[in-house]
């Protein structure tokens, strides 16, 4: 794969923070992890799947409300949305992933215009 392609869909660019950041060095193997999870539900559904908001800086983080216990601010999530899925419904193949072993167990976030995941490995649902 070339220099900045993570899987077969999805390339360390689509992982940064919407302020310009790139996702720090440090936290590289994370952003692999969440990109492997990633790849196995676009696999599963065959479509492409748009990342609204992935790696997020603390001040980034800060500026938009969001949790101080963030897994964005790890490269650990990511906000998805699809052309062809609602939210709840992105969720639900999700769930199935985790419960068959596809995807890594995390936090499943039910919005109205996109789904958050994340890979932290333990269960979280709202």
């Amino acid at each position: 794969m070339s220099a900045g392609q993570l899987t077969t869909n999805f390339h360390i660019r689509e992982f940064k923070c919407k302020d310009g950041s790139k996702v720090p060095e440090a936290l590289e193997a994370n952003v692999r992890l969440l990109a492997d999870q990633l790849q196995a539900l676009r696999d599963f559904i065959g479509i492409p799947i748009t990342l609204n908001s992935a790696y997020r800086t603390e001040a980034y983080n800060a500026s938009i409300g969001g949790s101080p216990k963030s897994q964005h601010k790890l490269a650990k999530a990511a906000d998805l949305v699809t052309s062809k899925y609602t939210p709840k419904q992105l969720a639900a193949i999700i769930k199935k992933l985790i419960k068959s072993g596809k995807m890594m167990q995390g936090g499943i976030g039910i919005y109205p215009s996109f789904v958050h995941y994340d890979c932290r490995g333990t269960e979280a649902r709202w």
